[in-house]
């Protein structure tokens, strides 16, 4: 039992004493609201029954880490009592404030959002000094970026009177001026010129980021200064120097200082060394290919430049480095060491030492994403399947295949390549982002005979067998999953005009081989107006003509009370089609075949070469087609061309009619009989050709992107007394099909000239041609892609085969954006301007506004 006389309170501890030994029979913890008392001493790493020396190193320690855990203004940490070799420790802790508010002051909110993210200072966040400090650094290192090498940042703390032990922090900054450039001075350049280094108006310099302000051959180029450009260029010269063989080029100093508040200058010095050649080249290590032929694939002969960065894209980086021969064989665990075994005077000897290792396998392809497409369908797109030896050209042209498949974001199929050095193998994993593809269209328009409707939909992952129940515990809402196309649509305008059409395709029938297969129907009816409508025209044309309003043409009224059901053309049509993916020249080629039939029913129709009865077209077509791109939505490189005929029977060669002499006379009372005779069954051949290429300006994702695009076409006849009234080409315009003239006709666009004037009504088009230069840039990427165009155009039809002139061309300039939804599909608007004069010189293009919708143009 303890005496009273034993317990000491608020005992005196002297370092000038011998320590004493005690244990620790209690700790209380004071100051801290809101935490459990054991959280708190347990940072403290003292515990109740611990001995410790008073005074001695266990308390200091102690004190430490409270410091060092960042959360605490004040700490003290005292003996309440001693009874007998028991002390009873007191701590008393006080908390660092919390941030109520943090006020930006003379910073934009756009600024503001990105300076919240940098300097990592948090509402409700306790602040320590530490973290005061880290904040400008942070602060004032992001704006150096940004250009503001002079900017300012002053934190300031104060206590908000509204909370407790809480503080408001006002972010003061001041920008100052965007530093730019104003001189590059170089020192010890003779080989390479100030010019070649620092580029010109039009020619690209050692520099990419660094250029003098004030400058006419700076003029399209930034020149803003920051730490991190001048890092990368100065890197960016070494590089350009060994590009050119002087491999031992060197930076002995640079400096930057102010010039003015706006201004810095920039100063370098460097020592070139010699120039360097290429003697000898030997390789070791290959047993797989032999020396000549990798020699060949590097293309560093004896006496050329060492060029280091060549030598690196020959080896590794370029689609047919010698590193590819490798990889496309199953070598992946292989690697190519360069290395530098003599050199002499200005010759070096290079020797290239090759690893190969064990041929490797694929082991497993692992499919993950396809939310809502089988796996199958994904798998059998595939060109890397368990098993076979890995090869980088079959994983690259996987990816394409995915990606042009329309179902997954294609900015995002990447392969995961995970090599296993234990068992020698290699795992791919395909992680892929599923997107909705089918698209719903509801469009209205208004036009002279009144409200156009559209209305269509098109299931891009349509599943027939689920549609039939083969698959009912898949079947959902809607029978999808197989990658099949259903498209049905419906257009109107109630008494004018009606088209309806349905179709399927899908590219693997039978589900074993890349065969396509397509069916589709379509049923239209165009109504015209009555004779009334074009009197009443003609007479307010001549009206206008007699009080000076107009001096030519038709006071166009409006249709709806001009309907007549007694002049119309309906069309019913239907079509199979089949087509098959080849292997030679290469298996980016696909030949497909379609028969065809349309069924034309005129009445009063004056239009067309026909104007009564009924007109039978049965036609079959061959094309071959070549599609090399690498999306489907924003191609940055490849190609595609489509070469293709169309032919009917020659029905007069053998039905022995004089197509000379007939329904030549249109007075003849039998003319409209001789007419329905003539056209009964039309005859024709049709000839296209179309050719688009894309390619990438620079190697950056976000890139401008030029698309060149040739386009021709021929339609021609057997028997020159019966060219075909149909098939003919309309064009001029958005392109888009519509249902104003281009009645069984192809329509085929040219921007910056009204839809059709390039072949108005009498002047039907039976040959063509368009030349197309657009300039593309991606201002998103990904399930919505946005890009903007600018384009210049050129093209022209013709009335005979024989006047086809590739030279004559009407000619137009104009920009466009395009946007594609995913339930939308494409969407877009141009404005174009025509340069020349069209229908007999009469009339000019002009300013034109384009809108596309649902097609690519």
């Amino acid at each position: 039992m303890t005496n009273a006389q034993d317990k000491i309170v608020f005992p005196d501890i002297t370092y000038a004493g011998s320590p004493r030994d005690v244990v620790i029979g209690g700790i209380n913890v004071s100051g801290m609201s809101g935490y459990e008392d054991y959280m708190l001493t347990g940072i403290s790493g003292l515990t109740v029954g611990q001995h410790i020396e008073l005074p001695g190193t266990a308390i200091t320690e102690a004190v430490k880490r409270y410091w060092k855990h960042g959360l605490f203004s004040e700490v003290q940490i005292a003996a309440d009592s001693l009874v007998g070799d028991k002390v009873y420790l007191h701590i008393s802790l006080k908390a660092r404030p919390r941030v109520s508010q943090i006020n930006y002051i003379g910073l934009k909110k756009s600024e503001r959002q990105d300076m919240e993210q940098k300097l990592g200072i948090l509402k409700g966040g306790q602040i320590t000094p530490n973290m005061i400090d880290r904040a400008k650094i942070l602060g004032k290192k992001y704006f150096e970026d940004k250009g503001f090498k002079n900017a300012d940042i002053e934190i300031q703390q104060r206590d908000d009177v509204a909370s407790k032990n809480e503080v408001i922090l006002d972010v003061i900054i001041d920008k100052k001026e965007k530093m730019r450039v104003r001189n590059i001075v170089i020192e010890g350049n003779e080989k390479l010129s100030n010019l070649r280094i620092k580029g010109g108006l039009f020619r690209k310099g050692a520099f990419a980021k660094t250029h003098e302000a004030g400058k006419l051959a700076t003029f399209l180029k930034s020149k803003k200064f920051t730490p991190e450009r001048w890092k990368a260029d100065k890197q960016k010269l070494i590089e350009k120097y060994n590009e050119l063989g002087y491999r031992d080029a060197t930076i002995l100093g640079d400096s930057v200082w102010n010039v003015d508040p706006k201004h810095v200058n920039v100063w370098i010095k460097v020592e070139e060394g010699q120039k360097y050649y290429v003697r000898n080249v030997q390789w070791v290590g290959n047993t797989v290919y032999n020396s000549d032929l990798l020699s060949h694939y590097l293309s560093l002969h004896k006496g050329s430049v060492y060029n280091q960065k060549l030598m690196d894209k020959r080896l590794s980086t370029d689609d047919d480095a010698v590193s590819n021969l490798y990889y496309n064989n199953g070598y992946v665990f292989s690697h190519i060491d360069p290395v530098e075994v003599n050199v002499v005077g200005d010759s070096i000897d290079l020797e290239m030492r090759i690893y190969e290792g064990p041929q490797a396998h694929l082991s497993h392809v692992r499919i993950a994403g396809n939310t809502r497409l089988y796996e199958n369908v994904v798998r059998r797109e595939l060109r890397t399947k368990p098993g076979d030896l890995f090869s980088r050209e079959a994983l690259m042209r996987s990816a394409r295949e995915l990606a042009s498949m329309g179902h997954f974001d294609q900015e995002k199929v990447v392969p995961d390549v995970r090599p296993n050095t234990d068992d020698g193998t290699v795992d791919v994993n395909w992680n892929l982002e599923q997107k909705s593809n089918d698209q719903v269209e509801f469009s209205l328009g208004w036009g002279q005979t009144g409200i156009i409707g559209r209305v269509g939909l098109t299931l891009n992952n349509f599943s027939m067998a689920n549609l039939f129940g083969k698959n009912k515990a898949h079947r959902g809402i809607l029978p999808v999953g197989d990658g099949e196309k259903l498209s049905l649509g419906v257009q109107t305008n109630a008494s004018y005009y009606q088209s309806y059409n349905l179709s399927y395709s899908t590219n693997w029938f039978g589900n074993k081989r890349p065969i396509q297969f397509s069916v589709g129907t379509y049923f239209s009816k165009s109504t015209d107006v009555s004779s009334n409508y074009y009197n009443t025209a003609w007479q307010n044309s001549y009206m206008n003509y007699l009080y000076g309003y107009n001096s030519y043409g038709y006071n166009y009224q409006n249709y709806q009370n001009y309907y007549d059901p007694d002049k119309y053309v309906k069309m019913l049509g239907v079509n199979v089609g089949w087509g098959k993916r080849l292997r030679w020249p290469d298996d980016y080629f696909t030949l497909s075949v379609q028969l065809s039939y349309t069924r034309y029913m005129l009445k009063n129709w004056r239009y067309f070469l026909l104007t009564n009865g009924n007109s039978n077209n049965l036609n079959l077509s061959i094309a071959i087609n070549r599609t090399s791109t690498d999306n489907q939505l924003f191609p940055r490189q490849g190609s595609e061309f489509t070469a293709s005929v169309t032919i009917t029977p020659p029905w007069s060669l053998w039905d022995g009619k004089d197509y000379k002499n007939l329904a030549t006379d249109i007075h003849s009372a039998s003319y409209v009989k001789e007419q329905q005779e003539k056209y009964r069954w039309i005859e024709y051949h049709k000839w296209k050709f179309k050719a688009r290429t894309f390619t990438a300006l620079t190697s950056a994702q976000k890139t401008f992107v030029l698309m060149t695009r040739v386009e021709l076409g021929l339609l021609g006849s057997f028997n020159k007394y019966k060219k075909s009234p149909f098939e003919t080409y309309y064009m001029g315009g958005d392109g888009m099909s519509g249902y104003s003239y281009g009645y069984a006709t192809e329509t085929i666009g040219l921007r910056g000239y009204d839809n059709g004037n390039l072949t108005p009504y009498g002047y039907e088009g039976y040959a063509y041609d368009r030349f197309t230069l657009e300039l593309r840039y991606p201002f998103m990427l990904g399930n919505t892609t946005i890009y903007g165009l600018t384009f210049v155009e050129g093209g022209n039809a013709w009335n005979d085969t024989k006047k086809f002139n590739p030279f004559d061309m009407k000619r137009s300039a104009g920009i466009g954006v395009r946007i594609f939804l995913p339930m939308v599909g494409l969407m877009g608007i141009d404005w174009a301007y025509g340069f020349d004069k069209y229908f007999l010189g009469q009339q000019q293009g002009g300013g034109q506004f384009h809108f596309i919708l649902g097609q690519e143009f």
